[in-house]
């Protein structure tokens, strides 16, 4: 069964999330004493402090794309490499038949320039192939058996290449829903926190409920703040 896509609980950045979560357990420990009537005492406090400190370490979708972008680099630059040593052989082979028999097609290097990864892998597997095969009547072209090693070995770097990039698509996947995951949790122990915070403060004190108050961004807060700076 497909598991199903994990959906943030929030709609602010991590960013915001991270700080309001620090903002909040600031309160809460100068608070401490009325949250621990409510049964949420120092060592939950300091469990929800960790989950934070976990959640900050996590690599951000930045660092992932960025990663990600490298090996895709690197694979189109191994593609053009293998593309490269399949050509060296097609020249050859064009001087030896003509670029319409079926001697040349058997190669199967038509469009090259347009397939997409895995076939052109294949691509450079069959000239190699093909040209050892056909390497008596091809020796007077100068096809020998180090161009086909070195098709081979473009196809062996290639496919490393590929499998790079394939692998940091699903890192970058897993990491993303770690992060959703985790975002979650602190999120949930984040409104716990407030709404205890909200309840204490909701008829003795407004300015310490307000600081129970979950914004949808920073900036949100920092705007409430000020409003409220002058209006005291």
């Amino acid at each position: 069964m497909k598991k199903q896509a994990v959906h943030r609980q929030y709609n602010f950045p991590d960013a915001d999330l991270y700080l309001q979560c620090m903002e909040r357990i600031k309160y809460a420990k100068r608070d401490l004493a009325q949250f621990t009537q409510y049964g949420y005492d120092q060592d939950r406090l300091a469990r929800f402090l960790a989950m934070c400190d976990r959640f900050r370490q996590l690599p951000d979708d930045d660092e992932l794309v960025g990663d990600q972008m490298l090996s895709t680099e690197k694979k189109s630059k191994a593609a053009e490499r293998l593309k490269s040593a399949i050509r060296s052989i097609m020249t050859r082979v064009a001087i030896k038949y003509n670029n319409r028999s079926g001697r040349y097609r058997k190669f199967g290097t038509a469009k090259m320039g347009d397939m997409p990864d895995a076939q052109l892998l294949f691509c450079g597997r069959r000239v190699a192939r093909v040209a050892r095969q056909q390497i008596d009547f091809l020796a007077e072209v100068g096809v020998s058996e180090n161009n086909i090693q070195k098709v081979l070995d473009a196809c062996r770097n290639f496919e490393n290449a590929l499998n790079i990039q394939q692998d940091k698509v699903s890192e970058r996947d897993i990491a993303v829903e770690r992060r959703v995951e985790q975002g979650n949790k602190i999120y949930e122990e984040l409104v716990v926190l407030c709404n205890i915070g909200k309840d204490i403060w909701a008829e003795s004190d407004p300015i310490k409920y307000e600081h129970f108050t979950i914004y949808e961004s920073n900036n949100d807060q920092k705007i409430r703040r000020k409003q409220g700076e002058k209006n005291g």
